[in-house]
């Protein structure tokens, strides 16, 4: 019988801030925590698998017999971004941060930068996506020049108007960042922000977002797609591993499309991994700090979860988590330094098994191979032998 993983990552969904939270100035950031206790979103079907029960948990909705196993896991690699926590959950364990740039990016790298695109820049500083094509939306307007930004995480970020620079040509120019920043400027992601609108006052950014992904090491995709078996990204999964160990992909654009796309590909025939993510926690909601919203992204998921639970074949394996915080009711706009949820549920597996606090993502990227039964030598430890044994 054919097997499937389902691995939906909720984008920043943190569970409470890490031991070293301080290095990173986010003592105090707990994304579920608060948005559940200021806004108390309907969860029902996440409190039902253990949410609720997980250890240290900041708000209501424990239950007597979680269906699931539940637990919360500690990121080992340095760093709160959308990659290092993807790749960690794919096994690759980062020992030293990609880059920041609080002071915007060298002059002598723009220079080059702008030389090879034909286009000046504008901005070259941390900023919010929507505050800055508000403020240097309309000198991009009249001068063409693109809008280079950046945030705490390791990004270089090109926002365009897509009557001035059609996407295929911000397309290219993020292609052509991404091939000129090594080294020590090598970030995590350069990713493309087109915009539309004609003044301050309706500027809106649009679903054609690209991140270009520094190239990762060998993960769990590599050994899954190289054992025969399907990795089929779901939204900006492909972006992330930079298309490496990708078999097939659905870059739906935020979180309703991406479940639909989602549902699809779990109901189709094949053995191995769906990888989901659903961006809309992070980007919509957490950067924006719109609290309520974020609780409404977190019920409107929920609300589909029995969807993907009563398309699970006997042989799956559901596993529900997040890739790293982003508080809406933190201070700023960048993402936290936190603990992230673990839910894995099975129809052959035993439910109310508490996993507690796991030392590194990478247990799940063990957990999926340990589940195809691939052997390999990345990082983590495999939770099927704890769950299966009941233990709570």
């Amino acid at each position: 019988m054919k097997k499937k993983v389902v691995l939906i990552v909720l984008d920043s969904v943190g569970i409470g801030e890490l031991p070293d939270a301080a290095l990173y100035d986010d003592v105090g950031a707990d994304t579920l925590g608060h948005v559940i206790t200021i806004c108390r979103p309907s969860l029902p079907n996440m409190m039902a698998m253990g949410l609720g029960n997980i250890d240290g948990a900041a708000f209501p909705g424990a239950v007597e017999h979680p269906t699931a196993a539940y637990g919360k896991m500690r990121e080992k690699s340095p760093g709160k971004d959308t990659t290092t926590g993807h790749w960690e959950i794919a096994g690759a364990v980062l020992t030293q941060p990609f880059p920041t740039f609080p002071e915007g990016f060298p002059r002598s790298f723009l220079d080059e930068f702008e030389k090879a695109v034909g286009r000046g820049t504008i901005g070259n500083i941390p900023a919010s996506g929507t505050e800055i094509i508000r403020q240097l939306g309309e000198e991009h307007l009249a001068t063409g020049n693109l809008i280079v930004y950046t945030s705490a995480d390791s990004v270089f970020q090109i926002a365009a108007n897509e009557r001035i620079v059609p996407l295929t040509e911000l397309y290219r120019d993020c292609e052509i960042a991404r091939e000129m920043l090594k080294g020590p400027l090598e970030v995590g992601r350069v990713i493309a922000r087109p915009f539309i609108g004609e003044n301050a006052g309706n500027f809106r950014r649009t679903g054609a977002r690209r991140d270009f992904s520094a190239l990762p090491p060998t993960t769990m995709c590599d050994l899954i797609a190289g054992s025969g078996r399907t990795v089929y990204g779901i939204g900006k999964i492909e972006d992330i591993f930079a298309h490496k160990g990708i078999t097939r992909s659905n870059h739906a654009a935020g979180n309703p499309a991406c479940m639909e796309a989602a549902l699809t590909a779990q109901a189709e025939d094949y053995e191995g991994l769906l990888f989901v993510n659903l961006v809309d926690t992070d980007m919509v909601y957490g950067h924006r700090r719109d609290v309520q919203g974020y609780a409404n992204a977190l019920e409107a998921f929920d609300a589909r979860l029995p969807e993907f639970v009563d398309q699970l074949g006997p042989e799956d394996l559901l596993i529900i988590t997040a890739d790293h915080g982003c508080d809406p009711a933190f201070k700023g706009t960048d993402h936290t330094r936190e603990h992230i949820p673990l839910l894995i549920y099975g129809k052959s597996l035993p439910g109310n098994v508490n996993l507690h606090v796991r030392d590194t993502f990478a247990d799940i990227s063990a957990t999926v191979l340990d589940w195809f039964g691939i052997s390999n030598s990345i990082h983590g430890t495999s939770l099927l032998s704890e769950i299966r044994k009941g233990r709570s």
